[in-house]
């Protein structure tokens, strides 16, 4: 008598759809529009319901704040270049911070006296007002791009340290016995099993440092006046010049942008993380 051998075979898990991604971000961006749309009116009620007639130049309506400035080419195209300025000092700043951040934790994680030196600099770092530096800052760096990068890195640099320790350290003292049974090495433990448990930690910190980067690039271009101004820059001259309609204009566009940051990490973070939950749970 013969027995015939049958196998399943488990399909493959297939990566999630580009519509499921869409709308991931449309779910995170829904809750954003309706605070915008809440934003507006309340901004209508205080203009119209709140400030006599005489003060209401102080908070212009929308409608004749964006009207004046987007139909205004010698304002809007200030602004756009400043904002791009802006946004390239922010993405340099938050990738230097990512990757010495990571690399600062992974030390740390590795060896119990490097966490009792290096993690008192790290909080010292956190808890200097970032606004005592700054002239410092400009004062060695010559108030530049680089100076600008400089201040982005430091606002920025410890959530990735603090997440990313945390994450490191996450794996249970079952999976690090099982790896001390097999004799693994210290790199394979590091990229084996602490790496991978530290996923959801590390895009935390990621979320939270895209956010804080672009604060950096603005405080810097705030009160570094010279060179090529950021939307800080014209954020300080609008300020001083009483310019309401550019400046609540350049306001509005610094909130879009750090929301806009914000987004693309918290849609990022979702995709990367669930997927990576889904697979093991799979």
């Amino acid at each position: 008598m013969t027995t015939v051998e049958t196998r399943v075979e488990t399909p493959a898990p297939q990566a999630d759809p580009p519509r499921s991604v869409a709308r991931s971000a449309l779910r995170s961006a829904l809750p954003i529009i309706g605070a915008l749309v809440g934003f507006v009116a309340v901004w209508y009620l205080v203009t119209y319901l709140v400030l006599p007639a005489k003060q209401r130049f102080l908070l212009p309506p929308p409608h004749e704040v964006y009207g004046t400035t987007f139909s205004n080419p010698q304002l809007m195209g200030p602004m756009m270049e400043a904002l791009a300025r802006s946004f390239a000092v922010a993405l340099v700043g938050l990738v230097i911070a990512v990757v010495f951040g990571i690399s600062y934790a992974v030390v740390m994680s590795q060896w119990a006296w490097a966490e009792k030196v290096l993690y008192p600099y790290a909080v010292i770092l956190q808890t200097i007002p970032i606004l005592a530096l700054v002239p410092l800052i400009g004062i060695w760096l010559g108030y530049s791009f680089l100076a600008r990068v400089a201040v982005c890195v430091i606002i920025a640099l410890f959530p990735m340290v603090a997440n990313t320790l945390f994450g490191l350290q996450s794996a249970s003292a079952a999976a690090h016995d099982l790896f001390t049974l097999n004799k693994a090495t210290r790199w394979q433990r590091l990229v084996k099993l602490q790496f991978p448990a530290a996923v959801p930690s590390i895009f935390t910190g990621l979320r939270n440092a895209a956010g804080l980067s672009v604060i950096g690039a603005i405080v810097g271009d705030y009160f570094f006046q010279q060179g090529s101004p950021g939307i800080g820059g014209l954020l300080r001259v609008y300020t001083q010049r009483l310019q309401m309609e550019a400046l609540l204009t350049s306001v509005t566009l610094t909130a879009l942008f750090g929301v806009v940051i914000f987004t693309i990490f918290a849609v990022l973070d979702r995709a990367v993380v669930g997927r990576w939950y889904g697979r093991v749970a799979r």
